[in-house]
């Protein structure tokens, strides 16, 4: 399958990635696999682009990332995307989270307007409905950080670039 768009992500420090493993983990001890990308650390997805823009995104990801410190995410709920196909943890929206998606976003669509979320299964209504109550019980909210940002490609996935945060903002 030739790919088809970029994405620009903001990655999860580490703690947050070891504990959402192991939500993951418990969730995969039970059956439940699912259909999301594999190998990428979890994250919350800021942008995507066409791929004739990938250099433009490339310089926004290295420009962003220079301008941004790391930014304190409450995962604090889950939730369900309609029509319950992908199951993730919810983030609160704060301020300098939403001004790092407004820094990243070039082509905002008021039909899919942004929701962050940290995606944990992606599968068909009835498996991720069977796979909730395992990770309520093991859900606990906490604090991360969102350290660093990368941008792909999809279908397959093309890693393109990775920048930590260094900046003031």
């Amino acid at each position: 399958m030739a790919e088809q768009f970029l994405t620009l992500m903001a990655d999860l420090d580490d703690g947050a990635q070891k504990r959402m493993s192991e939500w993951y983990s418990i969730l995969r001890s039970a059956g439940f696999i699912g259909t999301q990308t594999p190998g990428l650390p979890f994250h919350i997805s800021l942008a995507t682009f066409p791929l004739e823009q990938e250099r433009k995104a490339v310089e926004l990801t290295e420009r962003v990332a220079g301008a941004f410190s790391p930014i304190p995410v409450h995962i604090s709920h889950i939730g369900l995307f309609a029509p319950g196909k992908v199951l993730f943890g919810g983030p609160e929206r704060n301020a300098k989270l939403d001004s790092l998606h407004e820094a990243c976003e070039l082509n905002p669509d008021a039909q899919r307007p942004w929701t962050p979320h940290v995606t944990l299964l992606i599968d068909e209504p009835a498996t991720v409905c069977a796979a909730l109550p395992l990770l309520l019980n093991s859900f606990h909210p906490f604090v991360g950080q969102i350290t660093r940002l990368h941008l792909c490609a999809f279908w397959p996935t093309r890693e393109i670039a990775a920048a930590e945060l260094t900046g003031e903002e």
